[in-house]
């Protein structure tokens, strides 16, 4: 059944769930930071599709190179998969339609899916997989790779309007604006109860801290998930 375009609220219990704080202390990113080698080293046997959610603003770009060089994974920048005409509205600030974005979205999974056929332990993907159905789509990589082995994992960055408006309106010469941001919060719909509890292959990332603490947080998230 489709989903309400209005964001779910997320409780705290979700929180308690994750594997990391939602706020970075100076010990745990210290830790953490130490042990980027040996992450690199043992990585479980499966291959792995990192898709780095959320959000215009929220740090994807930052977080999934981090991500990327940590696990010696492919990276794959998705805005640059977008068609010219979806980059024109979104210039014009004219928000995509479900339409718009089907095709990118299965193109990236096709892209993320190459990569592993190609030999690649893993791959990190920004895309901003703003609602479940989106999100479904990267889902079915097994389904349509025929191999059980390609494991998707979401690390969705959760932030506040005021953070992410602050962000994109510091950038310079992106096309993403305000407006833009506006209209992805109306459409977003945060991991639910199934996404988080059901199918556990979310790890949600507060994004209040610097953007050096997020990282971190967003590392030893997914070392807990991928790391033997």
């Amino acid at each position: 059944m489709m989903q309400t375009t209005e964001p779910p609220h997320i409780n705290a219990a979700h929180y308690a769930v994750a594997p990391t704080p939602p706020i970075a202390t100076p010990s745990n990113i210290t830790s953490s930071a130490n042990t980027v080698k040996q992450a690199a080293m043992s990585i479980k046997s499966n291959q792995h599709i990192l898709i780095v959610t959320g959000p215009a603003g929220c740090g994807k770009s930052t977080v999934a190179k981090g991500l990327s060089d940590r696990y010696a994974f492919k990276y794959i920048e998705g805005d640059e998969f977008h068609p010219p005409e979806n980059v024109q509205k979104m210039e014009n600030n004219v928000p995509l339609t479900d339409a718009d974005r089907w095709d990118w979205l299965i193109l990236l999974r096709n892209e993320a899916l190459e990569s592993l056929a190609s030999g690649s332990k893993g791959v990190v993907v920004t895309c901003s997989a703003l609602k479940k159905k989106y999100r479904d789509v990267i889902r079915g990589a097994s389904l349509y790779s025929g191999n059980p082995n390609a494991n998707v994992h979401f690390v969705y960055l959760r932030a506040s309007k005021e953070t992410l408006l602050a962000r994109v309106a510091a950038r310079q010469g992106h096309y993403m604006k305000e407006a833009m941001v506006i209209s992805q919060l109306a459409a977003l719909e945060e991991p639910d109860d199934d996404e988080i509890n059901k199918i556990k292959d979310v790890q949600i990332i507060d994004v209040t801290g610097s953007l050096e603490q997020v990282s971190q947080l967003a590392a030893a998230a997914v070392d807990s998930i991928i790391v033997r």
